[in-house]
């Protein structure tokens, strides 16, 4: 009977040896692993810390040029409001002309009518004349 104890217990040793060289074996297989994965963290980290930097410069020169734009965007206002007032004078001088043109259109039609009629007499006194 002490044979099959001290058998026993041998097995048991020996299979807590496996079993203890397995979690060895798993432990540095999951160390080398989370080495790995520590070094992808550093890059990924760079990485982004480069992405921050460059989407700094970025910002800040997307704000410049937008600056830029709403300066001269400021500055083509007095242009508008030159080519607006242009627009104003040029109607108000269209309607003035149109306003004269109305009241002054007899006198007109009569002026026109004269000056036919002196067209006619001149060209009959030039060709009594040849």
């Amino acid at each position: 009977m002490n044979v099959i104890l001290y058998g026993s217990i041998a097995l048991i040793a020996i299979a807590f040896l496996i079993l203890v060289i397995y979690v060895i074996q798993t432990l540095k297989t999951l160390q080398t692993t989370l080495q790995h994965v520590a070094k992808t963290v550093e890059e990924v980290e760079k990485q982004m810390h480069e992405i921050g930097k460059e989407t700094a410069q970025l910002l800040h020169k997307t704000n410049a040029l937008a600056d830029d734009v709403h300066k001269k965007a400021e500055s083509l206002q007095g242009v508008f409001d030159a080519v607006k007032q242009v627009g104003v004078t040029v109607q108000t001088f269209s309607d003035s002309i149109s306003k004269t043109l109305t009241t002054n259109e007899k006198k007109i039609t009569q002026a026109i009518q004269w000056g036919q009629t002196l067209v006619e007499i001149w060209t009959k006194w030039k060709g009594k004349r040849k």
